[in-house]
């Protein structure tokens, strides 16, 4: 396993999970809910996951599926796993028009449709900078197992390559990121990434194309939207030129950007993870590196706020090795109604996998972290997001581990 631009690429004997953690008196628990196979099931869910009112959770695999292709370890699929562990296939892409390896999690209408994205597919050979595998799609998948593609990334006049989820609003808009397209400036000449608004019509309009310099580089995670129509985001690159750290911005509904917050390494640098904002309008997430040039030489990441009055503070710089508690967090956050932040680690811990098999955390108001699990390769290994039920239960996935050897 090796990391390529922050992102986890399988070099071999991959694996997936979908766990649940449930807080209860005493130390927190585990539960496997599902053990991926790769076929046909499906391989390697990073990307966190959605659940309905009757409790059915949904989610993407990277990988696997019914079908080759797609680097000849599958195309990925979109998954039901009912309360009683039961898994449903309800799509399995082909790596054509209709998309492939979908990076990132699901959002539901309230007619049950799934909205997502996929990382490679739609157009295929001949667009600029996408290559032979495609640029990627927006896609709508219907209760009934049925697929509609609802925009297809042409390269760089549009965006290409979207890794993160979509965000919906009340009037069927949906919102999103490409980490390339646009102007050319950046990642070997693919483009510099998007913020995208996809009318319920199909028409696709580019709110921001980032430029690489101090307004940012590949946005990675999502956006989210307040109330007064604002969209919140980071970018994994770009910001201060010393560093190229990434940054934190805002975006206007009359199309004004503003950087919020630019990363210097000191105080985090290449944040992954999809933005969280609590009732009075703070702004929480996570670095995958920094502070110091421990863990690797990049640092082991940080958990971020950024108040409203856009006054920066780190809740918590991991030390991985030194105190086991976990390092490169690259998931979601989730934030209870006390005000504690819950998300994981995809490495580091007290499991005996290279690096540690990562771990589940919280960090309350006061800035104190815990560590509620460490993975131990056999339960999962590479956590992503987490999301918390009203019970006071966590549910996510891993991307490796488990008795399968294709996670738990």
């Amino acid at each position: 396993m090796k990391r390529v631009h922050g992102f986890i690429s399988i070099v071999a004997g991959v694996a997936v999970a979908l766990s649940s953690v449930s807080a209860v008196l005493g130390a927190p628990t585990e539960r496997v809910l599902y053990s991926f196979k790769a076929e046909p099931d499906g391989d390697q869910p990073f990307s966190e996951v959605i659940k309905d009112s009757d409790g059915n959770l949904y989610g993407t695999t990277l990988r696997g599926g019914l079908y080759g292709g797609c680097h000849s370890v599958g195309c990925g699929v979109v998954y039901k796993l009912s309360p009683d562990g039961n898994e449903t296939l309800l799509y399995t892409f082909k790596g054509g028009k209709d998309g492939g390896t979908p990076r990132a999690g699901l959002v539901m209408d309230g007619s049950g449709n799934l909205y997502g994205t996929t990382y490679e597919g739609g157009r295929r050979a001949g667009e600029v900078g996408c290559g032979n595998y495609g640029c990627g799609t927006v896609f709508k998948l219907s209760p009934d197992g049925s697929e509609v593609v609802l925009h297809s990334f042409h390269g760089r006049n549009d965006g290409a390559h979207p890794s993160a989820s979509l965000l919906l609003d009340s009037e069927g808009n949906l919102f999103g990121t490409t980490g390339d397209g646009r102007i050319p400036a950046c990642n070997d000449g693919l483009g510099c990434g998007t913020v995208f608004k996809l009318a319920p019509d199909g028409t696709l309009t580019t709110l921001h194309s980032f430029t690489g310099g101090a307004d940012g580089n590949t946005p990675f995670g999502g956006v989210i939207k307040d109330r007064e129509g604002n969209l919140y985001g980071t970018t994994q690159h770009g910001g201060d030129d010393s560093c190229d750290c990434g940054t934190v911005f805002k975006i206007a509904p009359d199309g004004k950007k503003t950087v919020l917050h630019s990363f210097t390494h000191s105080d985090g640098g290449d944040p992954l993870s999809t933005l969280i904002r609590d009732r009075a309008g703070n702004l929480y997430g996570t670095t995958n590196q920094g502070p110091g040039f421990d863990c690797s030489g990049v640092g082991c990441g940080t958990v971020f706020k950024i108040a409203k009055n856009n006054q920066f503070t780190v809740l918590h710089a991991f030390l991985g090795p030194e105190n086991n508690d976990g390092q490169w967090p690259m998931g979601n956050l989730t934030l209870d109604k006390a005000g504690s932040l819950y998300g994981t680690t995809t490495e580091g811990g007290t499991g005996i996998c290279a690096g540690g098999c990562g771990t589940v955390f919280k960090i309350t108001p006061d800035g104190f972290e815990s560590v509620l699990y460490s993975f131990q390769g056999i339960d999962g290994d590479r956590p992503g997001g987490v999301f918390e039920d009203k019970k006071g239960r966590l549910f996510g996935t891993t991307l490796t581990g488990g008795v399968n050897g294709h996670g738990v």
